[in-house]
């Protein structure tokens, strides 16, 4: 039997299906390799992208049993052979192996050191936790690939959700004019968070609202019909960015006379991104909202919570002392 100096609780599928699957378990506490890192988490995100890898598998799953999660922040335990960034007791956080699961739902957690930073400050690990995953999707589709500047124009469509709430805050730290689809309820929040024009799609038709082709970028993180009747709304020139799928980009009639660029981004570990998203924190510029805190025990109720679509912000678990 395996002693509890080297052992740890995780959360892993049963099967793959609905939130009833997930169930603790107890694994082997893992050890960090060449230029590895053990993290003794605090505080895991919970994204999208877990509850689909829950019902079906998806992608990146490894280990037997397998344990979902990407987004940590912790504490450095122990550091592999060659590592110069980190120490012990360093307090990091990140978004490790990514699209290979990082198994963050778990006590412990091993990955590149690379693929860590320094946690700032002026963040608790729950906040530092919601920023990883979401955040470097919102910067790398925004400030790299369609090089957002001080100036243009951007449409984000569910601007209050994990990625959209972080996506105006990035946008209006960029100087640009933000401009967000949410419920009206979320209005609020988002003018608070940077945001200068909100159309509720629940009421309005945002390509009627915004039909004059003025907008640079849009950044689609809902699918279905949003791409098409984004293109609309964009300018010659502009850029479409979808998240959901590959299969979700929309064809654009008389998209490539106009200059219109479409196109899907998978997020990628970056340590570049994350210090500029950990700076932006540190500047008051950037802040997680967290709605929904719960014990790693119940990962089952925060997939429950996250489909619902209805969530402010992020959803993270607790595993240590935060």
């Amino acid at each position: 039997m395996l002693d509890t100096e080297s052992t740890m609780r995780a959360i892993s599928p049963a099967a793959w299906g609905g939130p009833e699957v997930l169930r603790e378990v107890t694994l082997a506490r893992p050890a960090p390799g060449p230029t590895e890192i053990l993290v003794r988490v605090h505080a895991a995100g919970v994204n999208p992208i877990d509850w689909k890898t829950r019902a079906t598998g998806g992608f990146g799953m490894h280990g037997e049993p397998p344990v979902l999660g990407y987004d940590v922040s912790g504490v450095v335990e122990a550091v592999g052979p060659g590592v110069t960034l980190h120490r012990p007791g360093d307090e990091v956080f990140g978004m490790p192996e990514f699209p290979r699961q990082a198994g963050g739902y778990a006590e412990y957690v091993t990955g590149p050191a690379r693929h860590f930073v320094p946690k700032p400050a002026v963040l608790g690990h729950v906040e530092a936790a919601a920023l990883p995953l979401a955040g470097l999707t919102a910067w790398q589709s925004l400030v790299e690939t369609a090089g957002l500047v001080s100036g243009q124009r951007v449409l984000i469509h569910a601007a209050a959700g994990g990625v959209g709430h972080l996506a105006v805050q990035i946008a209006a730290a960029r100087g640009a004019h933000v401009i967000g689809t949410a419920r009206e309820e979320k209005h609020a929040l988002l003018r608070g968070l940077g945001a200068h024009e909100l159309v509720d799609y629940t009421r309005q038709d945002f390509a009627e609202v915004l039909g004059n082709q003025d907008v640079d970028v849009v950044l689609d993180s809902i699918g279905g019909d949003y791409g098409h009747r984004s293109l609309r709304v964009l300018r010659d020139g502009g850029t479409l960015l979808t998240l959901p799928s590959p299969d979700e980009v929309p064809v654009p009639d008389g998209g490539v006379p106009r200059g219109i660029r479409t196109g899907f981004t998978l997020v990628e570990p970056d340590s570049t991104g994350m210090r500029a998203l950990a700076s932006l924190a540190a500047d008051g510029r950037l802040r997680p909202v967290v709605e929904t805190v719960l014990p790693l025990e119940r990962a089952a109720d925060a997939h429950r919570l996250g489909e619902t679509g209805r969530t402010r912000g992020k959803i993270v678990l607790t595993v240590a002392d935060v």
